[in-house]
């Protein structure tokens, strides 16, 4: 164990002396059992780490003599070192008291415990850049997200066989995704030290035509964002409303070229709230690290769209419309396969709406909402005279609610199925009015979308010569027809407040569900932190 860089020197020292005094075999041997027990000992409350040593003899993989060792280290400790650079927390783990104990090593058995130690950094580390710091589950209960967690055996197994530094690398999501927020996170960060993007605009509404003080404030926070190239102006002049139609149009807002409260409230966002927006969307990309499919849906709920992804390109995008927010009617985070459409679908519906919505209103009225059919446990439809609704409760309702297929049904004329317990489902509707609206959470849960037809077009487009023909000579015949999709296309529901496009402005939008705020809390508490970097 003599002469490992970073151990201290007085090891060195004794070394000589015990090998000069009692012979170099037997003592070398003391050594080797010494650190593997102390290795042992120290691995034994941890499963994985106690499983990979017993693999490997309890060979070191940090504490070692010679430049392989040495370069894992080196290749840790740089790593741990530039964790903040992915936005993770570095007080989480503790390099300086790893950095120090692995200095004042002065016994085989001390070597052991920080064998031990380095170890479980590198596996909380990798898991950290990898798939995140955080469990989504425990921030929010609408994000039932899967994380693609990786062995952790396999992690110390591959690393030891791996150059130590493309290895560490090679950890974090490989998206451009990934990268162009890291590069966003790191301008914000430069824009700290410099102030921010300055002094906020004191106005509720500004427009065309404007001046004074506040249009200046506005030119000049336009300017700080890169919305507007420097300018002296101080009327709301034509350059200014095109930036405000650009700044618009990166936030998710009408693109009017007005600067009206909403326009406003969001031009007056921080520095320092859109940097925890990206350090957040950097975490929810890690819980996403997984092959999406060449073919993929990816709906963004704070977007308000469901977009088509064909080998990392966009071939279709349409707007949406999301789950309400209140408790029972977001909608979930979550990954599943599309495997099947339905044309002129029927509704079944949810026992949740059947018996919260329409079963008071059946109870004032059993001919209330006469469109819909109810269905008894043997699937026949109940004639509503000989029905007493007042003796039903939530949990002794006995029957199932249906709307049979037709332009005015609730999930429109087709729907996209992905089967999951969440019951969530891409669909079709009645109510088109809602998609010209800049906020756009109004349903149950379930996604609507403003071009259905467009979108079964381009998914039935792998598998039929003649997609549109296709699919109306299915919808004309008015009978429910379902559709197989020979090739199943996953989908991912997400929620992405900061987000980017290959060219352009960097794209934020509102956390209208509030789950950013917790994420950003939880990040907080494990030491994750806003930092201003001088450039």
């Amino acid at each position: 164990m003599v002469g490992i860089p970073g151990l201290s020197k007085k090891i060195a020292v004794m070394w000589m002396v015990i090998v000069a005094t009692f012979g170099g075999a037997t003592l070398a041997q003391a050594q080797v059992t010494a650190f593997k027990q102390a290795v042992a000992e120290a691995a034994a409350r941890d499963k994985d780490v106690a499983n990979f040593y017993k693999s490997t003899a309890y060979a070191p993989v940090w504490t070692g003599k010679g430049n392989k060792f040495r370069d894992r280290r080196k290749a840790l400790f740089g790593a741990l070192d530039s964790a903040a650079d992915h936005g993770l927390s570095e007080a989480r783990y503790d390099i300086e008291n790893l950095k120090a104990s692995l200095k004042a090593a002065k016994s085989s058995r001390d070597l052991g415990k920080i064998e031990v130690a380095l170890s479980k950094t590198f596996l909380t580390y990798a898991r950290d850049v990898q798939t995140g710091m955080l469990k989504p589950s425990k921030i929010d209960s609408g994000i039932v997200r899967k994380v693609p967690y990786r062995d952790r055996v396999q992690y110390l197994t591959n690393f030891s066989k791996s150059s130590p530094s493309r290895f560490l690398k090679s950890l974090a999501p490989e998206t451009p995704e990934y990268a162009r927020l890291m590069k966003e996170k790191m301008n914000l960060e430069k824009l700290l030290a410099k102030g921010g993007f300055g002094e906020k605009v004191a106005s509720k509404k500004l427009e065309p035509g404007s001046t004074g003080p506040a249009v200046a404030q506005l030119r000049n926070r336009l300017i700080r964002m890169k919305f507007l190239k420097r300018s002296a102006t101080k009327t709301y002049d034509s350059s200014i409303q095109k930036a405000v139609q650009q700044f618009q149009l990166a936030h998710g807002l009408n693109p009017d070229g007005v600067a009206g409260a909403g326009t406003i409230k969001e031009i007056n966002q921080p520095a320092e709230a859109r940097l925890q927006s990206v350090i957040v969307s950097m975490e929810r990309e890690r819980w996403t690290n997984m092959p999406r499919g060449k073919r993929h849906v990816w709906v963004n709920l704070t977007d308000f769209s469901a977009v088509i992804m064909d080998n990392g390109k966009e071939t279709f995008r349409t707007r949406s419309v999301i789950g309400k927010n209140v408790s029972d009617r977001v909608s979930p985070e979550f990954s599943d396969v599309m495997e099947h459409l339905v044309i002129n679908p029927t509704w079944n519906v949810p026992r949740s709406i059947a018996t919260k919505e329409y079963l008071p209103m059946l109870k004032k009225n059993r001919n209330a909402v006469s469109h819909l059919r109810l269905v008894d446990s043997r699937g026949r439809t109940v004639n509503r005279g000989n029905v007493d609704f007042s003796q039903y409760t939530k949990a002794s309702f006995p029957f199932n609610i249906k709307q049979p297929p037709s332009k005015t049904n609730a999930l429109g004329l087709v729907k996209f199925m992905f089967p999951n317990r969440h019951n969530i489902y891409l669909h079709d509707t009645p109510a088109k009015n809602l998609f010209s609206r800049e906020v756009r959470a109004y349903s149950h849960g379930c996604i609507r979308l403003a071009d259905p037809f467009d979108f079964a077009y381009e998914l039935l487009s792998k598998q039929e010569s003649n997609p549109k023909g296709f699919f109306h000579a299915k919808l004309d015949s008015g009978r429910e027809t379902t559709v197989p999709l020979k090739q199943h296309v996953p989908v991912h529901i997400v929620y992405r407040t900061a987000f980017t496009k290959a060219k352009g402005h960097m794209q934020y939008r509102r956390d209208v569900y509030g789950r950013d705020a917790k994420i950003w809390r939880a990040l907080a508490k494990q030491g994750v932190a806003l930092r201003a970097v001088r450039g």
